[in-house]
């Protein structure tokens, strides 16, 4: 009987001990999956070095240009907007620009003034210019209003000076000094156009993968969670009629569901995510400036 319960309990402390050891197993694996996850960011992060890191504006650009042509479709007509949207929010997320409190009348995000908070520099020539107009005008503007002024769409003849001029050229330039363009010259019957075709395709299929990932493998559904930067860049890629350039690669299933996550983002409203704690103002200014 005394061997009996003596096997008995051999056994139970056995089977405790493999379910520990089971169950460490497990844990184990578990964060080594964690770790590896956290590994493959940190490579990806690793891989845009200061050389190549790029601005929202260089990044819509890279996304509208046709990579052996080097230049955008001709008939995109939203990209012009869209890169002096990407401007304010760039300057908003460097911490340069803000909005005006909304007041105890609780105005709407495009009723608020921009508001200058820094002038430090910001090492790009394009952003400095645009800062330089937001602190110099006297009353403030708003989201809608620098838009087009930076756009140079105003019938007011005063204002035309606050346009910013060969902005796609500029951005190419500075893509060409990053490593990622090179500069040609093509001939159009009627005239010659310089053009800056592709010539560091990583670094833009770089770019691609981390927009569709964000929307298919490392979608959270909440946009107060997802990368501001990320944030921003769809919906002004969107607005800017580039976004289908990075989902036409996908196949598709995948297409239709990147699109769905998007639809869902663009039907977001721009007020209440704005209320939300911790979210940047200015930014959802510019996607209600685009969406309304």
């Amino acid at each position: 009987m005394t061997s009996l319960t003596q096997r008995s309990s051999g056994l139970v402390q056995r089977r405790t001990e493999a379910s520990r050891n089971a169950a460490a197993d497990k844990e184990r694996g578990i964060g080594e999956d964690d770790e590896s996850r956290r590994e493959e960011e940190e490579e990806d992060d690793k891989g845009d070095s200061k050389e190549t890191r790029l601005t929202l504006m260089e990044e819509v650009l890279l996304l509208g240009l046709k990579d052996r042509e080097g230049y955008t479709s001709f008939w995109n007509d939203c990209i012009s907007s869209g890169l002096r949207g990407c401007m304010l929010i760039e300057l908003a997320l460097r911490g340069r620009l803000h909005l005006e409190p909304c007041g105890i009348r609780r105005k709407s995000l495009l009723a608020r003034k921009v508001i200058f908070k820094s002038d430090a520099p910001t090492g790009d020539m394009l952003l400095d210019e645009a800062l330089k107009h937001v602190k110099e005008t006297q009353p403030p503007e708003t989201v809608q209003s620098w838009i087009e002024l930076l756009s140079g769409e105003t019938w007011n003849p005063l204002k035309l000076h606050f346009q910013l001029r060969n902005v796609r050229e500029r951005l190419a330039k500075n893509l060409v000094e990053k490593g990622v363009l090179t500069t040609e010259k093509q001939n159009f019957l009627l005239f010659d156009m310089t053009t800056h075709p592709l010539t560091n395709s990583t670094i833009k299929q770089r770019l691609v993968r981390k927009v569709q990932e964000s929307v298919l493998d490392r979608w959270v559904n909440e946009p107060q969670r997802m990368d501001r930067r990320m944030l921003a860049l769809i919906f002004l890629a969107h607005s800017s009629d580039v976004l289908e350039n990075a989902f036409a690669p996908l196949l598709d299933e995948q297409y239709d569901l990147a699109m769905k996550r998007v639809r869902l983002l663009l039907d977001l409203d721009p007020e209440g995510e704005a209320a939300k704690s911790g979210a940047n103002e200015l930014l959802w200014a510019v996607v209600a400036a685009f969406t309304k």
